[in-house]
């Protein structure tokens, strides 16, 4: 058996197939790493037998395993039990601990049958007995006769997750975009509140989807994705909106006219973001970092809000180098200048009552996390370059220094109260606008390797390791993300603790969230430290249970859950999370019949369960393709890698294939020529009022199709109904382009308000595809 069979015990890989029919073996220095990583060691032949045998016998012993899952019928029927319950001896006994403290004696276990064949099929737990047991993460203590004993993690979970109450449409947006004459230089809570308040009532949108709003990892400068951060279990206090906070009222004396000085500052830097005059809105060429050296498309280096450095005047003035790009640096040294003066005026007893709940609400983890704020402002953002004792959250020299910056922690403590209250605001303005769904929020697949998480649960996350992707036919290379991975095995042991606290902090106050790489809850690809990604290698998880804990805290918010699952899915994983209600993500432009004729599939053949979209973050906008823009983007970045002719060629054959579709299907007019500066390397819309007409109608004609598919949502990229060319990230490249920095703009590359949007002619032209709003469930006649 020797190595492969150990790898094999322990979920570890030793060969994966990049394409149907194309097996590739794992090299046996990475399966002896990240065995390693496990805590297993296999460095030696006799170290392999040793691992082996102690294995097997802990395997041949066990009475269950370290989970079990009951999935609970909300229709009445049985449960669903799993298998390995039928599996022990009759006469077993099974007892259970519930989350709440009650103790359960469940029947007698042997093999499970059917409720009806009870009587018939001798002893065997009774399904309705089961039923009874509470929703929850409980204990299972089994205890067989011939003595074997095991206490294991029990996990009562509806059969799926809520979803969408009704078919609905809605916004997708890169928040820190949307700047209003408001925001202090990026889109802030205040906006996603009055975006979701706006489009909820006047243009009848179901939700508002979301970039990660992550707690980011400091850094000067920082690099601004979204998607790499500190912490995913809190929420950057970057996002808030100053004025919004209650003890900005209360401010007096030199404060407030402090205060007033850093408003007049964060409006110069605003007015700089949505400077005109910048060429096509800075879209290239503008240098700051944007994506660190082998991180994945969207993971663009270390994002972070940054420590921000006192001459706040400075930072605001550097922003001006940088005209019409986003300055999160500079917003941060604001924000949080303003920020440490509402620290100083007391809340009302009712307000000190609520931060203490939350105080309660968040507990250790919160105290984690803030501690981390302060000792990386003292120390910097590295916790290996920190004092030794310092390295270990529950050391006494954390301890001590955790007391010694107690203000420092309750000031961050503070921020994540803030943070959080505004999202609730935000949350609250969707439902009260009728949205079905609401605010859809985001979690990364991933943290930084030196954020607050990675140092607080330091023991959960596999030491010299990082999640990354095989190489396939897009990338022969492979891709190092960075992000160390959780090891499934303390998971386990855990009860999935950290899982479930990141999954209810994100679902405070979402209708829905989204996984990005929901493949990762089956699988993850683990990159040894050093080594190319091609050298990596699949580690699994427990799936079921990892899919128990999220439809367990998705209902218990009342939120529906929404997989990308774009690229190459593992056979089965699809239907895992359909069978469990979790919708998946279907992009226009690569939904074909793969199996078949390759076309473009039709609207009646496209899947329900998924959230339609016509493109992402990472990809061009609606505009773009259809022009051929995004190929004369990466052209002139020295991005591509086949000859201009024939990048361009293939791209014009694929417009031209889904142009025919939407004329056959009777949602373009045939009639409209190509748009006369596309695929060219010249300025967009070169042909003037005419091919603008043409192209405005081929993107309206893109969401009409998508709307004739029967998908449960339907998102709308929000610079698609500005007719904005640029995308908001590029995958392959660093210094060439901003990514993560642009504001919302128009055709011309020029920077749009909320307020602007909100009048647009050609967002109202495009919204006139979807359905007329009606009025909120509450609203009351005039």
């Amino acid at each position: 058996m020797g190595l492969a069979g150990l790898a094999e015990l322990h979920g570890v890989a030793t060969s994966y197939e990049p394409s149907p029919g194309v097996t590739v073996p794992v090299p046996d220095d990475t399966v002896v790493s990240v065995l390693a990583a496990l805590g297993v060691d296999a460095s030696t032949p006799e170290a392999v037998a040793d691992a082996l045998t102690r294995a097997k016998s802990a395997l041949a012993s066990r009475l269950l395993p370290p989970t079990l899952v009951v999935w609970c019928a909300q229709d009445g029927t049985a449960p669903e039990l799993p298998p390995a319950l039928a599996a022990l001896p009759p006469g077993s006994t099974l007892r259970v601990a519930t989350e709440e403290g009650e103790r359960v004696e469940l029947p007698q276990a042997g093999a499970t049958v059917p409720v009806e064949a009870e009587e018939q099929a001798g002893p065997g737990p009774r399904a309705a007995a089961w039923a009874r047991l509470p929703l929850g993460v409980h204990r299972l203590a089994a205890g067989a006769p011939d003595g074997r004993t095991a206490e294991v993690t029990l996990i009562v979970a509806p059969g799926h997750v809520p979803r969408p109450p009704a078919r609905t449409h809605g916004f997708l947006v890169q928040l820190y975009s949307l700047l209003s004459r408001r925001s202090w230089g990026m889109g802030d809570l205040g906006d996603l509140a009055e975006l979701a308040a706006w489009s909820g009532r006047a243009l009848g949108a179901g939700f508002v989807q979301i970039n990660p709003l992550h707690a980011a990892v400091p850094g000067a400068p920082t690099d601004p994705s979204p998607y790499r951060p500190s912490s995913r279990r809190f929420p950057d206090p970057v996002h808030v909106r100053v004025e919004a906070i209650p003890e900005y009222a209360y401010v007096r004396g030199a404060d407030r006219a402090r205060l007033d000085e850093l408003a007049e500052k964060a409006a110069a830097l605003r007015e700089s973001v949505l400077a005109t005059d910048a060429p096509g809105g800075a879209a290239e060429g503008s240098g700051g970092a944007t994506r660190a050296p082998g991180a994945p498309a969207h993971m663009t280096g270390d994002a972070g809000t940054g420590a921000a450095p006192d001459a706040t005047g400075d930072a605001a003035a550097g922003a001006s180098d940088r005209t019409g790009l986003i300055d999160r640096d500079a917003v941060w040294a604001l924000k949080r200048a303003a920020l440490e003066i509402l620290a100083t005026v007391p809340p009302g007893p009712g307000r000190h009552a609520a931060y203490r709940d939350f105080l309660a609400s968040q507990g250790q983890a919160l105290v984690d996390h803030a501690t981390w704020c302060a000792l990386a402002e003292v120390h910097g953002p590295r916790p290996g370059e920190w004092p030794e004792p310092l390295r270990d959250p529950r050391s006494a020299g954390t301890a001590a220094a955790r007391r010694e910056l107690r203000e420092r922690v309750d000031f961050h403590c503070r921020l994540a109260w803030l943070t959080d209250e505004q999202l609730g605001a935000a949350s609250r303005a969707a439902e009260d606008a009728g949205m079905a769904v609401g605010i859809v929020h985001d979690l990364a697949v991933g943290v930084h390797p030196d954020g607050a998480d990675a140092w607080a649960q330091r023991d959960v996350f596999a030491a010299g390791m990082s999640v990354g992707a095989p190489p396939d036919a897009f990338n022969a290379h492979g891709q190092d993300w960075g992000l160390p991975p959780w090891r499934p095995d303390v998971l386990a042991a855990s009860a999935y603790a950290p899982y479930r606290g990141l999954l209810r902090g994100l679902l405070r106050h979402a209708g829905a969230l989204r996984i990005d790489h929901v493949m990762g809850l089956f699988r993850l690809w683990w990159v040894p430290d050093g080594q190319n990604p091609t050298r990596g290698t699949y580690v699994r998880y427990d799936a079921e249970a990892m899919l128990a804990v999220l439809v367990l805290e998705a209902h218990r918010a009342g939120a529906a859950v929404i997989g990308e699952d774009l690229g190459t899915v593992e056979p089965g994983v699809r239907e895992a999370l359909e069978r469990r209600g979790v919708l998946g993500t279907s992009v226009l432009w690569f939904e074909r019949d793969w199996t078949g004729t390759g076309r473009p599939l039709p609207p009646g053949s496209w899947r329900e369960g998924c959230v339609a979209t016509a493109t992402t973050h990472d990809l061009p906008s609606t505009a773009a393709r259809l022009t051929g823009e995004h190929v004369a983007l990466r052209h002139r970045l020295g991005l591509l890698t086949r000859p201009l002719e024939r990048e361009q060629a293939d791209d014009r054959a694929e417009i031209a294939e889904w142009r025919a579709c939407l004329t056959r299907l009777g949602l373009i007019s045939g009639g409209t020529r190509d748009t006369g500066g596309a695929h060219d390397t010249g300025s967009v819309g070169d042909g003037g009022d005419e091919a603008e007409r043409a192209e405005e109608e081929a993107v309206r004609a893109v969401y009409r199709f998508l709307l004739s598919t029967p998908a449960r949502m339907v998102g709308i990229w929000l610079p698609d109904t500005l007719g904005d060319r640029r995308p908001q990230n590029l995958p392959g490249t660093w210094d060439q382009y901003p990514n993560w920095r642009l504001p919302l703009a128009d055709a011309k590359g020029r920077p749009v308000t909320l307020e602007d949007l909100a009048a647009a002619p050609r967002l109202r032209r495009l919204m006139e595809v979807f359905p007329a709003a009606t009025a909120p469930p509450r609203a009351r006649p005039v």
